[in-house]
């Protein structure tokens, strides 16, 4: 059953810019609106509910995770900013007039306790995913305003769930974050009693090849530290053509 959801916090209109004047001073209000193509990220998701905090972010760590994608981990100080597991961001970058939009794969709970987040950006010839890949640096500004419907938010005192996660390449992102953050609740669960008990998860994940399959390591828990625990059963598909081949990593 499909569920409607009001965040509170979250409006339609105008961001409210929580900025610094250097930080703001490439970011007009010409570079935020303007969208050249009708594919565009504030074109796409004009309708959808954003956050009104609209916070600077800091990248502090760039790793490959493909040979296409790169990962961004970034420092978000303003505690005002907050999100839930499987939304994105707006994404501004000084002096690049079209603004990206870009799932977040990390959980709520990093941000919490460190002010991090994560994102997965593919190459493209979208110019915030060019931005990426070939001028962002350690110490690169930007700022990010959370928005989306689609999020894994349950309550401490909700029935568990059974979760059916679907993905292909990048679009592993948002639902990364949700199993990150079920990953979260199941340890809190286990060691406090008091959050939120997960259901079953299931997690077909597919990608034209190995490379491709991002974070391959850590879903399937091999190798890891980072161990998402016993409640999950996951399936790496990899699409090869016209011929494809499944690959099962559940434990």
């Amino acid at each position: 059953m499909a569920h409607a959801v009001f965040i509170p916090g979250l409006s339609r209109g105008t961001a409210l810019w929580r900025l610094t004047a250097s930080t703001l001073r490439h970011l007009t209000l010409t570079s935020i609106m303007k969208s050249k193509r009708k594919t565009d990220h504030l074109e796409r998701t004009a309708s959808a509910l954003r956050r009104e905090v609209v916070a600077s972010a800091k990248v502090c760590e760039i790793a490959h995770e493909s040979p296409t994608v790169k990962s961004l981990r970034l420092l978000v100080a303003d505690k005002a900013f907050s999100f839930k597991a499987g939304q994105w961001v707006d994404f501004f970058i000084p002096g690049v007039s079209v603004v990206g939009g870009f799932s977040i794969c990390s959980s709520p709970q990093l941000l919490e306790q460190e002010r991090m987040i994560e994102l997965a950006v593919k190459y493209t010839n979208h110019p915030p995913a060019i931005w990426v890949h070939n001028k962002c640096t350690l110490d690169s500004e930007v700022a990010l305003r959370v928005g989306g419907e689609f999020f894994f938010d349950p309550q401490p005192t909700e029935a568990p769930r059974n979760l059916v996660l679907i993905a292909g390449g990048v679009g592993i992102n948002p639902l990364l974050s949700i199993l990150r953050h079920s990953a979260d609740l199941h340890r809190d669960q286990a060691n406090k009693g008091s959050s939120y008990e997960i259901g079953k998860i299931k997690l077909f994940y597919s990608a034209k090849n190995t490379s491709e399959l991002l974070f391959k390591v850590e879903i399937s828990r091999k190798g890891s530290s980072k161990k998402l625990g016993k409640a999950y059963s996951i399936q790496m598909r990899i699409n090869r053509h016209i011929s494809p081949r499944t690959v099962n990593v559940s434990s």
